[in-house]
């Protein structure tokens, strides 16, 4: 941003008002104004205030975001500031054609386009002709496709910012004629391959950022040369080898940020030269060997994060840092013992991540005194219970103390931690009530409390609190379900406690609900019809409750539904025919974003626990995204198998097993293109298993025993490894080789049923795959329910990505 202001500084010391711009220049202006305007959807609501002044009767030197110089006897067009020209409520994607006008004004120095949502391919001939660019910003746009060869012909270029769009391809070695580039941002892309050699060759560079994308390989020995260079930002790629040893020569370098690779070796004692560096970033690589203590005598340092690796801290040092950190980072560094006393003198901490080591004691007294804003002690063996104190710190945002051995009640003065927006406690033995003040935080976007001994009453929370993951299973909570929640409530667990009684009809009023998970409770009565209205609702899970009656048929109006768990009830009547409606099992697109896209420390949030493929498993939140499935499993279910549930194509587990169906197993079932695991044993189903199921490719848990079937097995693709004679047993009538059992001549052939393709229900155009993503959707609260609180006009001017 200073040579942006340098360069506009400059541009601004020639600027006259006694000259107009040339014709053909404003006359390219108009036409790109234009062409925005006719690729905007007329129906959508936009403003395109920035360009108002763009008149054909005005001076196009007088138009807002437009520079021009007097250097010549016609005023010429040098900078163009277009970013975040459109404002609506919703992003307005407009094609890259559009930027052709531009390519006529040949005089331009500098030109920002970002943060416009432009899609498709760069067109090359813009920058053919703009050969005396300085300064290009096309950031947080869609671009895609490879980069133009002619961006690396701008040979003037000192400013290079492509970042966040979605450009592939690998970086060309022609990169290495910009020979002025003093910045080159490419973060945030789809680009791979190597890092050219030919990189080395900018030695005016100052800053290279080639974060998040799918860069492998060495890093190039070549930036070795690169003299000038402050930051070197190399994070989430798949490099790999060692560090360069000699990356210590790069004596102006300020951040050096290398994680998220798999880099080997150990940490080169050559950074130990780089006087100057702030920031030290190495974690989640392949790092071993010790941790050197001259680290913490660089004066200069302030962010060192060095957790996720194999690196070992020397516990018995007795360390005393020349330098005073405001981010450190030592998770999976084989901590032990109490937390060191030498972090206490780090009075200007505001992160600390020592989790996932083997620390011990009680929570001190000190750290809950240095008022740091995220604090990361989960995964570790410490004891007691917490200070009060810490909750009365002006700065808490962030505590993760999931999976140690604390115990005793939460203080009673939580809610005084005004400021947290993440509590997450799980995996303890904490005990007694949560305390009521906790419903007082307002900023609280995700509060897990899972697997402790919390009893009693759930506190009430505020309709308009920001509260958007909850998860109180595991517990001992008992009476009626609670439902006073946040109206932002995304997810709600309350799994394995003691609660009774009916399902609420007023779980309607929580909105925005997306995963409502309730198994292993005392859930008795029907299921409501008003379950039918949870129109945003992903995942419900009711295993292992008492409900009775029948699966009401509204239930498929959940359009959104990827995930429905009502096994081990005492549901009955028969399986509607409209479950086969449930779009959500069809075809779902991924939409979901992790939390990591939010936040730069990683939030573990609890599995999904789910009867897998014959025993349960907990579905990683990680990569939930991949799954969906039903499982009405353990009921007393009766009637026949719908046909209609042939046209769940993202479903990758179907589980019907221990009930009471009849009938034949439907030729539509091999139109479960997804589905890996398929259990319908211990029923009376009879006839014979539709030859269908050989196309299931994905297929690799088949269980149909204990029916009344009969015929041959059906034998290709998938069904030659279905050989498990278990999977068929108690079935009389059955032959075939996965049960070794050769089917004679004589033996009766049982007539296949045809696939039913039901009329009623139209097919074409239909698409694979989907998306699950319910734990996830905290990133989208993080987003657009604090978004969704600032004036519009700060909601859509900000061109600068945000980060955490």
């Amino acid at each position: 941003m200073a040579e942006l202001g340098l360069l506009l500084f400059s541009l601004s010391i020639l600027f006259s008002t006694s000259l107009c711009c040339p014709d053909d220049q404003k006359l390219a202006l108009l036409h790109f104004k234009s062409s925005l305007l006719d690729s905007i959807n007329s129906s959508t609501q936009y403003s395109l205030s920035s360009l108002d002044s763009w008149d054909a009767s005005s001076d196009c030197c007088h138009w807002d975001m437009v520079t021009c110089s007097s250097r010549s006897n016609s005023r010429k067009v040098v900078a163009l500031n277009l970013y975040s020209l459109v404002l609506a409520e919703q992003p307005i994607p407009f094609p890259s054609m559009v930027l052709t006008p531009l390519s006529l004004i040949k005089s331009l120095l500098l030109l920002d386009i970002s943060s416009n949502y432009i899609v498709g391919e760069i067109p090359p001939g813009v920058f053919s002709n703009l050969s005396k660019l300085v300064h290009l910003d096309m950031m947080q746009n869609n671009f895609s496709g490879s980069i133009p060869p002619q961006i690396f012909h701008l040979r003037h270029l000192q400013y290079l910012d492509m970042s966040s769009n979605l450009l592939k391809g690998v970086i060309s070695k022609e990169v290495g004629s910009l020979l002025n580039l003093r910045v080159l941002k490419l973060d945030d892309n789809s680009l791979g391959g190597y890092i050219p050699e030919e990189i080395g060759n900018l030695t005016k560079l100052q800053q290279l950022n080639l974060r998040s994308n799918n860069f492998f390989g060495v890093i190039p020995s070549s930036v070795l040369f690169l003299k000038e260079l402050e930051t070197l930002e190399l994070r989430d790629n798949s490099l790999s080898m060692e560090i360069p040893k000699d990356i210590g020569d790069l004596t102006n370098l300020t951040t050096l940020a290398l994680s998220g690779n798999r880099l080997t070796g150990g940490i080169t004692s050559s950074i130990q030269k780089l006087h100057k560096l702030e920031t030290l970033r190495l974690e989640n690589n392949l790092l071993s060997g010790g941790i050197p203590t001259w680290l913490f005598d660089i004066k200069s340092l302030k962010d060192l994060f060095l957790g996720g690796n194999n690196l070992t801290w020397n516990n018995t040092v007795n360390l005393e840092p020349k330098c005073m950190l405001a981010q450190l980072s030592l998770s999976s560094c084989r901590l032990a013992g109490r937390i060191p006393d030498w972090i206490s003198k780090q009075k200007d901490l505001l992160f600390l991540d020592l989790s996932k080591n083997k620390l011990e004691g009680p929570f001190p007294e000190w750290v809950a005194e240095m008022d740091i804003g995220s604090i990361f002690l989960s995964d570790n063996n410490l004891t007691g219970s917490l200070p009060p104190r810490l909750f009365r710190s002006e700065s808490l945002s962030v505590l993760a103390l999931s999976r140690n051995s604390f115990s005793g009640e939460l203080p009673s003065n939580i809610g005084d931690a005004i400021k947290v927006m993440i509590l997450m406690f799980s995996g303890n033995n904490f005990s007694g009530q949560i305390p009521k003040s906790i419903s007082k935080i307002y900023r609280l976007l995700l509060l897990d409390l899972s697997g402790n001994r919390f009893s009693g009453n759930i506190p009430d929370f505020r309709p308009n609190a920001l509260l958007a993951y909850i998860d109180f299973s595991y517990n001992e909570f008992s009476g009626e379900i609670p439902v006073i929640f946040s109206q932002e409530t995304r997810i709600l667990s309350l799994g394995k406690n003691m609660f009774s009684g009916k399902l609420p009809s007023n779980l309607t009023d929580l909105n925005n609900l997306e995963h409502l998970d309730l198994h292993d409770n005392r859930i008795a009565g029907e299921l409501p019809m008003s379950i039918s209205q949870m129109s945003t609702l992903q995942v419900l899970n009711l295993r292992n409750n008492t409900l009775e009656g029948s699966i009401p048929s509204t239930i498929t109006n959940l359009a959104n539904l990827r995930i429905l768990d009502v096994s081990n009830n005492n549901l009955s009547g028969e399986i509607p025919a409209k479950l086969g409606n449930l779009v959500g099992m069809i075809d779902t697109p991924n939409t979901f974003k992790s939390v990591s896209d939010m936040f730069t420390f990683p939030i573990e949030f609890s599995d999904l626990i789910v009867n897998w493929k014959k025993s349960k498993q907990g579905l990683s939140s990680h990569s939930l995204e991949i799954y969906s499935l039903l499982d009405l499993s353990k009921n007393q279910l009766s009637g026949q198998l719908p046909a209609s549930l042939g046209h769940l194509k993202g479903l990758k587990l179907l589980n019907i097993s221990y009930n009471h169906l009849s009938g034949n197993i439907p030729a539509t079932f091999g139109n479960l293109e997804s589905l890996e695991s398929l259990d319908l044993s211990r029923n009376r189903l009879s006839g014979s298993i539709p030859r269908t199921l050989s196309k299931l490719q994905e297929l690799t848990t088949l269980d149909v025993s204990n029916n009344k079937l009969e015929g041959q097995i059906p034998v290709g693709g998938q069904m030659d490894t279905m050989d498990d004679p278990n999977s068929y047993a108690n079935n009389s009538g059955l032959c075939g080789f996965q049960i070794q059992l050769p089917c004679t001549p004589e033996q009766p052939q049982v007539k296949q049923p045809e696939a039913d393709d039901d009329s009623w229900f139209s097919w074409q155009g239909a698409g694979i795959g989907y998306s699950v993503g319910f734990f996830a959707t905290i990133t989208i609260i993080l987003v657009s329910g604090c978004i969704s609180r600032l004036p519009p006009q700060n909601r859509h001017r900000s061109h600068r990505r945000q980060r955490f």
